[in-house]
């Protein structure tokens, strides 16, 4: 299975590009967010592959990134998400984005995807909420840090029936809008009110 290729670019389009390595051509598929990050023809390239094989064809699709190699193998585990559908999602959305509207059930971000309906949307958050990756650059010193409290606040709206993606980010807004020494009780409805607006 190829899982790189190196070369130089012989042709550049949105949706492929075909890269010389050694005098033969690989025709790789790329999204539109690979596309932008390519250089010029004529230029060397290196690219992360994932091989699609089918009884009546092998693709190529490649990435310049890691993050959205990851992203792909993912997406296209997601029942109904093919690669062209994946390729297609990515061309939309960053990863970084896409794994914060999964982690906030954001159906309203996600149907903004060509492509993507409300269907597909639940699909992808709830085949894809337990493998998301842990650092997905919208954490930082922004972020607030897991507490006991904050633990059982989160607990009790899933409890609740919300989303355990929901029900974090809810909780986090609170606490960082609350006074310090803030009741269990006081976190709680605040992080209602979140969810409920």
């Amino acid at each position: 299975m190829i899982a790189s290729v190196s070369g130089t670019i012989l042709t550049r389009r949105p949706d492929h590009v075909v890269v010389d390595c050694g005098g033969v051509g690989y025709r790789v598929f790329v999204s539109l967010t690979t596309f932008c990050d390519l250089p010029e023809i004529g230029s060397p390239v290196s690219l992360l592959i994932h091989t699609i094989v089918r009884d009546d064809h092998i693709h190529l699709h490649g990435f310049v990134s890691e993050a959205e190699w990851q992203a792909f193998a993912n997406l296209i585990t997601v029942s109904g998400i093919g690669p062209k559908v994946a390729q297609a999602i990515l061309s939309g959305i960053p990863p970084a984005e896409l794994w914060k509207a999964i982690r906030a059930g954001d159906a309203v971000r996600l149907t903004a995807i060509p492509g993507v309906g409300k269907k597909t949307a639940a699909r992808l958050v709830v085949e894809l909420e337990g493998r998301l990756p842990k650092d997905t650059g919208e954490g930082g010193a922004g972020e607030a840090p897991a507490t006991p409290m904050s633990d059982d606040a989160v607990s009790a709206l899933m409890n609740l029936g919300y989303p355990e993606a929901k029900a974090k980010k809810a909780v986090e807004k609170a606490i960082k809008g609350s006074e310090t020494g803030a009741s269990l009780e006081g976190i709680i409805k605040a992080a209602l009110k979140t969810v409920l607006s």
